[in-house]
C-alpha cells in the first residue's frame, strides 16, 4: 500500500536523522521505501538546492524563494515521488508544502494563502497521508544546526533567532489546524526515544 509521509520542523529539529532511521527500520520488516528530501531529489532540484542554501546569496526575495522552492517540488513530484507511490511504495520526504507555508508564508510574511495559490498553479496538488513535525524551541535548534559540518546548509541558519521562532509558530499553527494529518513529535528528547515514537506512528499509520 502507498503512503506519502513527510518530515517537517525547523532547523536543527533532527528530521533528517530520524527520516534515515525510519527508512532503515521499515526496510528491516521488508517494506519498500523510498527516502527523499526537498530542497533537491532531483538532478534539477539538487541544482537548485545549491542556489537556495547558498550563504552568498543574501539579497533573495521571498517570491524568488519561495518560486525556486515550486520548481524543485513540480519536478520532484513528477520525476520521483509520484512514480513510487503508483508503485505502491512508501514514500518518506524530508520536507514539502509545509516546509512552504512555515518558512516562506509565515515567516517570510508571504502569508499561506498566498503560497498555497502559487503551489496549485504550479500543479502541485500531492498531500502527505502523514506530516510528522519534529518540535523544539528555535534555540535549541538553532545551536544543533549550527554544531553541524553540512557543507551548503548555511543560508537558513545565517537568520536571526526571531525568524526560526516564527518558522517554529508557523508550523505549530498548520498542525493545529490538521491535526488528522500532523503528529507533533518533542524533539528535545532523547533520539532513541523519539526514534521509536516516529516509527510507532509510521507503522500505526500503514497498519502494522
Amino acid at each position: 500500500m502507498s503512503c506519502f509521509i513527510t518530515f517537517e520542523g525547523i532547523e536543527g529539529s533532527g528530521k533528517s536523522a530520524h527520516q534515515f532511521a525510519a527508512a532503515k527500520a521499515l526496510a528491516d520488516r521488508g517494506i519498500d521505501c523510498l527516502r527523499t528530501r526537498e530542497p533537491g531529489g532531483t538532478a534539477i532540484g539538487d541544482a537548485i538546492r545549491g542556489v537556495l542554501l547558498d550563504p552568498a546569496n543574501t539579497m533573495m526575495v521571498p517570491e524568488v524563494e519561495l518560486i525556486l522552492y515550486l520548481a524543485s517540488r513540480r519536478q520532484h513530484i513528477d520525476e520521483v515521488v509520484a512514480p513510487a507511490l503508483a508503485e505502491g511504495k512508501v514514500v518518506l520526504c524530508d520536507r514539502f508544502e509545509d516546509s512552504s507555508l512555515a518558512y516562506q508564508g509565515h515567516a517570510r510574511g508571504l502569508g499561506i494563502e498566498r503560497v498555497i495559490e502559487m503551489s496549485r498553479a504550479a500543479g502541485i496538488e500531492l498531500r502527505p497521508d502523514l506530516t510528522i513535525l519534529f518540535d523544539l524551541p528555535a534555540e535549541s535548534g538553532l545551536e544543533r544546526a549550527k554544531g553541524r559540518l553540512l557543507e551548503g546548509d548555511t543560508r537558513f541558519e545565517l537568520e536571526e533567532i526571531e525568524f526560526h521562532r516564527r518558522v517554529r509558530e508557523g508550523y505549530l499553527r498548520l498542525a493545529h489546524q490538521e491535526p488528522e494529518r500532523f503528529r507533533v513529535v518533542n524533539s528535545s528528547r532523547e533520539k532513541e526515544v523519539v526514534r521509536e515514537e516516529v516509527l510507532a506512528l509510521i507503522l500505526e499509520k500503514l497498519g502494522r
